[in-house]
């Protein structure tokens, strides 16, 4: 039976979902409340940066991150394994990765290392409502033979990472019930052989549900929609389906008819903070069909003709921006660099993907 909610320890949260990236516990130029107004159901928090920057301490003594930042929503931690292969595998930190795990040198006098078990041992302390195993992301520019090497290495990282879940779920006594979702990634870039058998491997070791890992961007600049059609295909149909880093709304409304049920990226925070707005191409919140092609546009604010522009930014979103504020005000606050430019457009932003699933819901049910 395919999936129809996200369970949370604050409730069930009807799917699709959109998680945006609220990386070292909060969701850059907003606050929980701020997040809460946007009807903004679930974050991700990123388990390489808060496991060194805030650590287990903090996090037992308020007894997980969503206490820490007072969030009543829906709550995923990643692997850190992005961040750790990427800085690697960029030349930005000297590391290596190796079978046991990822190697790198945050400094030249000290050495870390990121395991499978690390990263489970420290999403379990997150009190996340789901957990996300750790995968060697296979490089966009691997040949067949380097692809299969991290694949192989993926699984081998995703039959440890489940051991180890199990075993800290046994220890503190949760049930099937208490206990946090886990979600395998599947790996091999372009190559479909791989990704099949690597999503075959994954369903075998059995978890709650699969991500799309590594690019998702072909050599064309495309989206690479076979992919996501070859891990949908070999996924059973009780299975999450978890867009990682799928964040264009296209994109997502795409990998939704594919069976994709679950998204999280930076983009709509990112551009927010730069200016870029999206905009429903409607009049209204009810006349907004997001299977329309070019069903949004870009909006940006440092335009000359918005100068004096009393409307809103648009008429089919009920944003704190979009109810309350022209376009001239917030192009004067960006013209000033006032830090609520970039607030007020992050909430727009988020309201705009919040507003996408619902959309998606409706069309779904």
């Amino acid at each position: 039976m395919t999936k129809k909610f996200f369970k949370s320890k604050n409730g069930n949260i009807s799917l699709p979902i959109f998680f945006p990236d609220a990386t070292r516990a909060v969701v850059r130029s907003i606050d929980t409340s701020d997040l809460e107004e946007t009807k903004t159901q679930g974050i991700l928090v990123n388990t390489f940066h808060l496991w060194q920057e805030l650590g287990g301490d903090v996090l037992k003594k308020f007894g997980g991150i969503g206490k820490f930042m007072d969030f009543k929503g829906g709550i995923i931690s990643d692997s850190g394994g992005f961040q750790v292969m990427s800085v690697i595998k960029s030349g930005n930190v000297k590391g290596k990765i190796t079978d046991e795990g990822a190697v790198f040198h945050p400094t030249k006098k000290t050495k870390k290392i990121l395991t499978p078990e690390k990263s489970i041992e420290f999403q379990i302390k997150l009190e996340s409502d789901m957990v996300v195993v750790l995968d060697d992301f296979t490089d966009p520019k691997s040949n067949y033979d380097e692809a299969k090497v991290s694949v192989e290495r993926t699984i081998s990282w995703a039959r440890r990472s489940k051991d180890e879940f199990l075993k800290i779920c046994d220890r503190k006594g949760l049930g099937k019930n208490e206990r946090p979702y886990i979600l395998g990634v599947t790996q091999g870039g372009k190559y479909q052989d791989l990704r099949e058998y690597c999503t075959k491997e994954l369903v075998k070791i059995g978890f709650d549900g699969l991500g799309y890992g590594g690019w998702p961007i072909d050599e064309k600049g495309d989206f690479d929609f076979e992919s996501a059609k070859t891990i949908a295909n070999n996924t059973p149909e009780d299975y999450f389906l978890y867009g990682l880093g799928v964040g264009k709304p296209e994109e997502i409304v795409k990998c939704n008819e594919l069976g994709f049920n679950v998204f999280d990226c930076v983009l709509p925070t990112r551009d927010a903070r730069h200016g870029r707005l999206y905009v429903y191409d409607a009049i209204s919140m009810e006349e907004i069909d997001v299977h329309n092609p070019n069903f949004y546009k870009f909006y940006s604010p440092d335009k000359e003709r918005y100068f004096k522009d009393d409307s809103p930014v648009s008429d089919a979103c009920d944003c704190l921006l979009c109810k309350r504020y022209s376009k001239a005000y917030l192009a004067h606050l960006f013209r000033i660099g006032d830090f609520t430019a970039g607030r007020l457009a992050t909430i727009h932003n988020l309201r705009f993907y919040s507003i996408l699933m619902e959309k998606l819901r409706l069309t779904n049910s």
